[in-house]
């Protein structure tokens, strides 16, 4: 069974920290141990799960160049062009 040792807390962070799972672990009838194993796996599963999900930026990358279109680039602005319409102003 491997052995997992923490270093480098900064020492007004680390009491509280230390009561705080302390508190979580006892509310949840887990020793210190389960709780920061629970913790950690919890922690983990999380970022599994975010990673199988595609961020906006990925979607729309794999979208770009996907369509096509035969037009050439001034038959596409003219349509452009035509869909847009001039507000009246009112006088």
């Amino acid at each position: 069974m491997a052995n997992l040792q923490i270093k480098g807390i900064q020492d007004d962070l680390q009491d509280d920290l230390y009561e705080r799972i302390k508190e979580m672990a006892a509310s949840e009838n887990r020793s210190l141990c389960q709780q920061v194993l629970y913790l950690i796996k919890g922690y983990l599963a999380s970022k599994g799960a975010s990673r199988s999900r595609k961020s906006p930026a990925r979607i729309l990358l794999e979208l770009s160049g996907s369509w096509e279109n035969d037009r050439d680039a001034g038959e596409i602005i003219s349509d452009i062009k035509r869909g847009r319409k001039n507000p009246t102003k009112a006088v």
